[in-house]
């Protein structure tokens, strides 16, 4: 029974590769064995043997003879253009464009002409030196309406609506009446005159009350049906 190898403390040096060794072949052996066939035979090997060819007959020669060039032909396609007809259907059409436009300058000028006759005018009768002239009639004048008077203005919040600048009586009954209405006019005046103090108790009492009908400030229609239903005549 074999004992286990003690194991060895690994070198400090590079590993060792193992390396692949290659022996030639000998080939001598079967060269050998070649040059002894080829002295026992007197041949190569395989069994091949050399023939020799036989010699031409006589009089061979005599019966060969050499066949003439046969010419090749060129036969050109159908379609091929023969030379010289590129050059004449140029010419041809170079004819026929000439001759189109000396037609074309002919008959512009042939119309031109007719324009220029047409469009003399005729020559008018002569007028005789005897003849009068036509009295001119004379135009009669006619009666101009008188232009209608100018019409007034139109209040756009409505008749009788009372602003800023306006006086007269009609502004002292609205302080009058706007006196009547707790905290709206306190301590006003009735001098009849529609002042910036009128004006501002008048926006007042529309805002208060909810009257959008007129424009702040103005007396309209809204707000007299307004303020009148407020303050009924006969009451102080």
């Amino acid at each position: 029974m074999s004992t286990p190898s003690e194991p060895r403390p690994p070198q400090d040096g590079p590993a060792l590769e193992p390396i692949r060794v290659l022996r030639p072949r000998r080939t001598d052996a079967l060269a050998e064995l070649m040059r002894e066939f080829r002295r026992e035979t007197g041949q190569e090997p395989g069994g091949h043997e050399s023939v020799a060819l036989p010699g031409r007959p006589a009089g061979s020669e005599a019966l060969t003879q050499e066949l003439p060039p046969v010419a090749r032909e060129i036969r050109r396609p159908a379609d091929a253009v023969p030379p010289g007809a590129g050059l004449r259907r140029a010419a041809v059409a170079v004819a026929v464009l000439a001759a189109a436009v000396i037609g074309f300058g002919g008959a512009l000028l042939l119309r031109g002409e007719h324009t220029d006759d047409s469009a003399a005018p005729a020559p008018g009768p002569p007028r005789s030196a005897a003849s009068t002239p036509d009295p001119t009639p004379t135009p009669t004048p006619t009666p101009t309406s008188p232009a209608p008077p100018a019409a007034a203005p139109v209040d756009p919040d409505g008749a009788g609506t009372l602003r800023e600048g306006a006086s007269g009586p009609e502004v002292t009954e609205l302080q009058q009446r706007l006196l009547r209405i707790p905290d709206v006019y306190r301590d006003g005046s009735t001098s009849g005159r529609y002042d910036p103090t009128l004006t501002a108790a008048v926006a007042r009492f529309q805002l208060w009350y909810g009257i959008r009908g007129d424009e702040t400030g103005v007396y309209g229609n809204d707000t007299r049906a307004a303020l009148e239903s407020r303050t009924p005549a006969g009451t102080g």
